[in-house]
């Protein structure tokens, strides 16, 4: 496939598939601010990829997709779910059309993260578009994080739980983007009600 990097064609991937364990109910569905947490991915990533954003579901699908019934998104059920994040890395990718130069990944589950921490990202994968870009924290890199598809077969080699972060963590080179909110998930409902209450 050629790339165009003059103008590469960015889709979003919002990961929404697992179990919840710790979280005691779907975690896509629970509200931060009124707003469910995968429609609230899926609202900032439709406001920078604009070819197109795909959700990849599991033992919530159904639900999900009620809710998301109007919404512009593409729904991707993952059948395998239960073996664990990669396999939704690979089911999303695989839905995703050839146009499409590069991935922006992102688990539903990071409240925090804005707008502005997306376009700050899109602008720096855009300056060096054939690298990984990726949310840094810590001095370690994390979701959301975009992926060319040069890389995507190293994507699917990923088993199990390993994330897209056990690639950014690899040897591959990628643009770091600072971003102190993609630090803050919510495996509880607990801590999404502590996340809601430090925005005041």
């Amino acid at each position: 496939m050629t790339l165009h990097w003059q103008s590469p064609q960015l889709a979003g991937l919002v990961l929404a598939a697992g179990a919840s364990q710790r979280f005691g109910a779907p975690k896509p569905l629970a509200l931060f601010r009124g707003v469910a947490l995968v429609r609230r991915a899926t609202t900032l990533l439709t406001g920078c990829c604009a070819a197109g954003v795909y959700v990849v579901t599991g033992t919530a699908g159904p639900a999900i997709r009620e809710l998301l019934a109007a919404d512009e998104v593409q729904l991707v059920a993952n059948p395998d779910w239960a073996s664990g994040m990669a396999s939704s890395l690979a089911c999303g990718m695989a839905a995703l059309p050839a146009k499409v130069d590069a991935v922006l990944v992102m688990p539903c589950d990071l409240p925090l993260v804005s707008g502005d921490d997306l376009a700050r990202l899109v602008a720096a994968w855009r300056t060096a578009p054939e690298l990984m870009a990726a949310a840094e924290f810590d001095a370690h890199p994390a979701p959301p994080a975009i992926f060319p598809r040069v890389v995507w077969p190293q994507l699917a080699l990923l088993r199990g739980d390993q994330g897209a972060r056990a690639l950014l963590e690899s040897e591959m080179q990628h643009t770091a983007v600072p971003m102190p909110s993609a630090a803050l998930d919510a495996d509880t409902p607990a801590e999404l009600a502590r996340l809601e209450r430090s925005l005041g």
